[in-house]
């Protein structure tokens, strides 16, 4: 949910003021518009007696100026809210009179640990005007639908990954992003050919070589692809470690002699697309173009260099 607010924190353990999870919609945090979140992680529907308690703190803490009253108040629960809480929080219009009727039985006690609650005087008429519509039941189905759309629900939930878009080809101008790995390239192909070359114009000499080049440029543009598509979709530092098992995989071969530049990126290239990464979270939306791209990346953070 972090996405809809300003900010979010947690608030669990003593002295929360009936504050789980607070999700604030402007600077002004708990003076301000906010949010909160109840969880309790019961083997059952949460029954009105355990809500009864919370609502009272709300009522209770907010009376006192500790806070502004929430603009909603969920309860969160593995089960859900059960058939009478249920109904009491769709219409609160009967909510007031039964939490009212339940309060010194349920609430006067379980506010603070120093002192009864009494509903009198200037608290009475407090609770009277509270607008008790802000108290809301949400639903196990709605959780798990916002939770889809965090980067965490396919770890937790499986699923499989979303379908990924075809990715667009390189374009003709060479980005400010890209100028680290097309110059090591550069290195590569002058160490093959024993001849310097300035700027990739010069490729146009070696058809074989200006081929590669331009393959090459459509694997990094493959893995900055695969890169942004996931990056909101998986967890943190899933295509980082994505990275890390390539570079893992191709090290040796990139330590290893080889006859010039270009050919250690042939070699580095080949092993990295042949690579059994199965067990990775993004395995199954990885081509083996996205490989070689990934390489070029870790050119790009000079982990990977062509020539001596």
């Amino acid at each position: 949910m972090k996405s809809e607010y300003l900010k979010v924190l947690r608030f669990t353990g003593a002295n929360d003021r009936g504050i789980d999870i607070a999700g604030f919609a402007d600077e002004q945090f708990l003076d301000g518009v906010w949010d909160n979140y109840q969880c309790k992680h019961y083997d059952k529907p949460i029954p009105p007696a355990v809500a009864w308690p919370e609502i009272g703190k709300i009522l209770w803490h907010s009376f006192n100026g500790h806070y502004k009253p929430p603009r909603a108040y969920y309860f969160v629960a593995p089960r859900g809210t059960g058939t009478s809480l249920t109904q009491y929080l769709a219409n609160p219009s009967t909510l007031k009179p039964a939490l009212l009727k339940a309060w010194d039985k349920n609430v006067k006690d379980a506010i603070t640990t120093t002192q009864p609650i009494l509903l009198e005087g200037d608290f009475a008429a407090y609770v009277d005007r509270f607008d008790f519509s802000i108290f809301k039941p949400v639903s196990v189905r709605e959780i798990i639908e916002q939770h889809r759309q965090s980067p965490y629900f396919i770890g937790r939930f499986g699923g499989g990954l979303p379908a990924r878009p075809k990715a667009e080809g390189a374009p003709d101008e060479i980005g400010s992003h890209e100028s680290v790995y097309v110059g090591r390239l550069l290195e590569a192909y002058a160490d093959h050919t024993k001849e310097a070359l300035a700027d990739v114009a010069g490729l146009k000499k070696w058809d074989k070589l200006d081929k590669h080049f331009q393959r090459q440029r459509e694997s990094f543009y493959g893995a900055e692809a695969l890169r942004v598509f996931f990056r909101d979709k998986v967890e943190p530092g899933t295509f980082e470690s994505l990275q890390e098992e390539i570079y893992e995989g191709v090290v040796d071969t990139h330590d290893k002699d080889h006859l010039d530049g270009y050919h250690r990126v042939m070699a580095v290239t080949e092993v990295a697309q042949a690579l059994q990464i199965e067990a990775h979270p993004l395995a199954s939306c990885t081509f083996p173009r996205d490989r070689r791209g990934i390489c070029h990346q870790l050119a790009n953070e000079d982990r990977l260099k062509w020539t001596k």
